[in-house]
């Protein structure tokens, strides 16, 4: 099972949120499970190279 974290957060009436590998994409919904929904939609495009100069975050190793 593939498994990706993520940040979210409700501000009124909306969720946000965004794939912690990927904090420059966010995304917006109504409840919580469409949220989700809405964060596996945006995975596959930015895994499908179907959105250009994509940024990610990743831990660097400076000391053993």
């Amino acid at each position: 099972m593939k498994t990706a974290k993520f940040t979210y957060w409700q501000d009124g009436d909306y969720y946000l949120g965004f794939l912690n590998e990927y904090p420059d994409y966010q995304t917006q919904a109504m409840s919580k499970d469409e949220l989700v929904r809405h964060l596996k939609d945006l995975l596959t495009d930015l895994e499908s190279g179907k959105i250009p100069y994509i940024r990610k975050v990743e831990d660097l190793v400076v000391a053993d």
